[in-house]
């Protein structure tokens, strides 16, 4: 298999989200940050990341744990999708910036980036997330909007699938 999904889950909903994603596509490996090397990250060319936004815009444990580690990781000639978890009610101002954090981090490798989603049906103010108006990859408000991840996760999976698999 080339293709991977790793993320960070600190309550269970990013487990159940990159489950969803997994499902979603078919035949991908999937790994939990806490029990598994960042570094596994190189044995892939197509890799998808996520995880959930905590406090006031951090990385969840386990992305924080593996930061050091996958920042050296060299993502030239990979493929890269990213997912984040974020509660545009209660953290607007800081909605999904994990996942603009993660971005951050792997826009400049040289890595192809994937995936990138509408910001239409969200209400937040700011988001490290968001960059011209549009999402640096799928977010999903299991707090608020759950009733549209089901949805949110096929449509994302079908833009990414030919690139990502």
């Amino acid at each position: 298999m080339s293709t991977a999904l790793f993320y960070g889950s600190s309550t269970g909903n990013s487990e159940e989200i990159a489950s969803k994603i997994a499902s979603e596509l078919g035949d991908i490996e999937v790994f939990d940050l806490s029990q598994t090397d960042v570094a596994k990250i190189n044995d892939y060319k197509r890799v998808i990341l996520g995880g959930s936004t905590w406090g006031e815009g951090e990385l969840n444990d386990d992305w924080d744990e593996a930061w050091d580690s996958f920042k050296t990781i060299n993502l030239v000639d990979k493929t890269l999708a990213l997912f984040g978890l974020g509660d545009q009610d209660g953290y607007p101002d800081d909605f999904c910036n994990a996942l603009g954090i993660i971005y951050e981090q792997v826009s400049t490798s040289g890595a192809k980036i994937v995936g990138f989603t509408s910001t239409e049906g969200y209400e937040f103010d700011d988001s490290k997330a968001e960059i011209d108006g549009k999402f640096v990859g799928l977010v999903i408000d299991e707090d608020n909007q759950d009733d549209l991840t089901d949805e949110r996760i096929k449509n994302w999976v079908e833009n990414i699938k030919e690139e990502i698999l």
